[in-house]
């Protein structure tokens, strides 16, 4: 599919596997958390089927289904209370939590260079804490506006409310939303929003993955959110 001839004016991004790569931190807290309940170790590649699936941007929810499928029934908040644990260490601060091995996926100087031609903002699952911590650690010196984390909506992804919400922050601007998941897809469809994958090489289930991206619309799919410049109108 051709890309728009409008050029945006804010570049929204997902936070999860678009800004940070999340392997070691929301992905591997999903198998502790399983491994916890179940006794059974899963797979990256069984995490992405799910994702694929469409409807699992929650990750809590996500490894209390997937434990349930194991055939162990877990009350939420249990899970909730064991995957934070597990993600942001036992005093809840970050502090020895896999938070700690996140990793910044943007090349020094991308967003910075972005930012002089656009407007960022951020529309993510993550509650606004877990984001707090993450961006201060990487790049407290760049500001991201509005950003719309999983308290400012009632209804999380696919649901476009997020997405709606930053486009009345910018009124008669165009805005394009990169994000990983077919649920960001799907979330930007519904919002008449243009979206742009961002499927990893690494990606267990990639093929499956730009599939889904190209069915939901997507005006491009990338390696990389380093890859951006390249599909931007000049």
């Amino acid at each position: 599919m051709s890309l728009p001839v409008v050029r945006p004016d804010v570049l929204v991004f997902d936070m999860d596997g678009v800004l940070v790569d999340v392997t070691d931190s929301y992905r591997a807290a999903i198998q502790r958390t399983v491994e916890y309940f179940t006794g059974r170790r899963i797979s990256n590649a069984l995490i992405q089927e799910y994702k694929n699936r469409g409807g699992w941007n929650n990750d809590w929810a996500l490894s209390r289904q997937i434990a349930l499928d194991l055939g162990v029934e877990v009350d939420y908040e249990t899970v909730v209370a064991k995957f934070q644990e597990f993600f942001l260490g036992s005093g809840g601060n970050g502090k020895g939590g896999l938070i700690e091995r996140e990793r910044w996926l943007p090349k020094p100087g991308l967003l910075e260079s972005l930012q002089r031609q656009y407007r960022l903002s951020i529309f993510t699952g993550r509650i606004r804490k877990e984001l707090a911590i993450t961006l201060e650690r990487f790049v407290p010196h760049l500001v991201f506006h509005p950003i719309v984390c999983a308290e400012d909506v009632s209804r999380g992804k696919p649901d476009p409310e997020g997405l709606f919400k930053l486009s009345e922050a910018w009124p008669g601007r165009h805005l394009w939303y990169l994000g990983d998941t077919v649920d960001d897809a799907r979330c930007s469809r519904m919002a008449g929003i243009p979206f742009v994958g961002i499927a990893a090489p690494s990606n267990p289930r990639r093929d499956e993955l730009i599939r889904q991206f190209h069915h939901e619309g997507a005006i491009a799919v990338l390696d990389s959110i380093n890859d951006l410049p390249r599909i931007l109108p000049a």
